[in-house]
């Protein structure tokens, strides 16, 4: 069936030359049709009615398009659907199926398009900001912070190093010094740090987030998840500042030497973009600022504590912190606590600077400087005393029978370590021995003769019991034993005394 349009080309081509074949080859139709809207035309009665639509392959097959596209949300594809109508018994050409499921697709979206409004903002409101995939400096990817100020549409675009908490809140509290004032409403995507999860499509906000927009006095407030037109504001800067600031093959644009080259960059693509006529309001967005300013709430002087760098816990086994592929030792006391790390000066005068929020406030517990991969910074007074190792190595009693023993005391447990490196021979009957004898003698008695005994080597049979009956109690266990010459078991020189007396005059003479 010709359509209005249709009808009045055919017409015309038949106005033109007169001829039913000739305007047939004009308007691409049959010549029969040429006579039959000329004789329509020509007929001194009422128009005819139109004709009824001729019934198709397809028709009955239309429920279950709509069906498909109505569970695909208009995004099935028409090769595919065509694949399902022939094993439905379709017996129609693909052309068919796509003209179907193409009239079908544009009246879906059609009814689920949604309508925009134009957003009419008030100065001072509303602050939205995203993220974009930055260029890699240095061996890192880095990410930009885009934020767009919705009523003068001031752009800020901040480099960071990556897109954890600490960061993201460190670069939108630079963001709020940059413009001169904090809004009352800042505009983001939902993402982890911003909301933990939904519950009856309502967003639940991020303990972190809140503290955050507390401490700005200011309300965070998230779009609709897979909805950039919320924020289409932001995800213009974004593309704009993705398009000039990331080297590709079309911007032309150079690698970065480091990261100030980088911020040097964002900084002159905010200049170059807030000191031109913007096309929607004809106005120079830095003219703007200075008006809306008057409606920002003051930036508070002290930044929030996630300024002090990106956070991370001491591990329980160790005090030492990875930081950028660098290791860094804190006072052990912090051991399974959250400290925060940040990269404070540049050069030579760079230093990890580490802070511990305490019930008694910040404190910085540790500096360092720059370490290497492999080349860890050590501080020793941040470890405990070490342990006495190899050469030190005390009992650890795991039996009831060794706990009893070691119980004894210090001297026992000398006896142990002096007792196995000799090699002595059934050390574990004798060191029941040496238990009962604590029980019916008393433990400090057996734990001195078992010190002395290791001090002199004694761990045969009987040296214990020897050792014990050699000092009995009630007997001073420290008095001491002095030779004199009378007592002594060395040869004296005595005997020598009468050598020469008595030896007549004449043997000595033949001596």
């Amino acid at each position: 069936m010709k359509s209005a349009k249709e009808v009045m080309e055919i017409l015309a081509a038949y106005d033109l030359t007169k001829s039913y074949r000739a305007a047939a080859a004009l308007a691409g139709c049959s010549h029969h049709t040429v006579a039959r809207l000329v004789a329509e035309r020509d007929t001194a009665d009422a128009p005819t009615p139109p004709r009824e639509k001729r019934p198709m392959l397809i028709d009955e097959y239309l429920p279950k398009i709509e069906e498909w596209v109505e569970h695909s949300k208009g995004r099935v594809r028409a090769d595919i659907a065509h694949d399902k109508l022939l094993a439905l018994g379709f017996t129609g050409t693909e052309r068919t199926t796509r003209r179907a499921v193409a009239r079908i697709k544009r009246a879906y979206r059609l009814g689920h398009t949604r309508v925009h409004r134009p957003w009419i903002t008030e100065p001072g409101l509303w602050l939205q900001y995203d993220f974009g995939d930055g260029p890699v400096v240095d061996g890192t990817k880095t990410v930009l912070l885009c934020a767009w100020l919705a009523w003068c549409r001031h752009r800020v675009v901040i480099p960071l190093r990556d897109r954890t908490a600490p960061s993201v809140y460190a670069g939108l509290d630079r963001t709020f010094r940059r413009i001169g004032g904090v809004p009352t409403y800042l505009l983001t995507d939902n993402e982890k740090m911003v909301t933990t999860e939904h519950v009856a499509s309502v967003a639940v906000r991020n303990p972190g987030v809140v503290s955050f927009a507390r401490f700005y006095g200011l309300v965070v407030k998230t779009c609709l998840p897979a909805d950039p037109a919320t924020k289409g504001g932001v995800e213009n800067t974004v593309k704009l500042a993705k398009a000039d600031l990331v080297p590709t093959d079309h911007n032309l644009a150079a690698e970065y030497d480091s990261f100030d080259d980088l911020e040097a960059a964002c900084t002159a693509f905010c200049e170059q973009v807030n000191t031109r006529i913007h096309r929607t309001t004809r106005r120079v967005p830095a003219e703007m600022l200075a008006e809306e300013r008057l409606h920002l709430h003051p930036v508070p002087a002290a930044a929030h504590t996630v300024t002090w760098g990106v956070t991370r816990i001491v591990p329980d086994n160790t005090p030492m912190v990875a930081f950028e592929n660098g290791q860094y030792s804190v006072p052990h006391t912090l051991r399974g606590q959250t400290v925060f790390v940040r990269a404070h000066g540049a050069g030579a005068s760079e230093r990890v600077v580490f802070v511990h929020h305490g019930d008694t406030g910040p404190v910085e517990v540790a500096r360092h400087r720059r370490a290497r991969p492999g080349s860890p910074q050590i501080c020793d007074e941040h470890f405990p005393p070490p342990p006495a190792g190899v050469l030190g190595r005390q009992p650890i009693p795991r039996t009831d029978a060794e706990h009893a023993f070691c119980d004894i005391g210090a001297g026992a447990r000398l006896w142990l370590c002096e007792a196995a490196e000799a090699g002595t021979g059934k050390i574990r009957v004798k060191m029941d021995h040496a238990v009962t004898l604590a029980k019916l003698l008393g433990a400090e008695r057996v734990d001195w003769a078992l010190g002395h005994a290791a001090a002199y080597g004694r761990f045969a049979e009987g040296d214990l019991m020897a050792i014990l009956d050699a000092h009995p109690a009630g007997v001073a266990s420290d008095r001491t034993h002095r030779a004199d010459e009378s007592r002594s078991l060395a040869q004296g020189t005595s005997g020598w005394a009468a050598l020469g007396d008595g030896v007549p005059a004449d043997e000595a003479t033949e001596l």
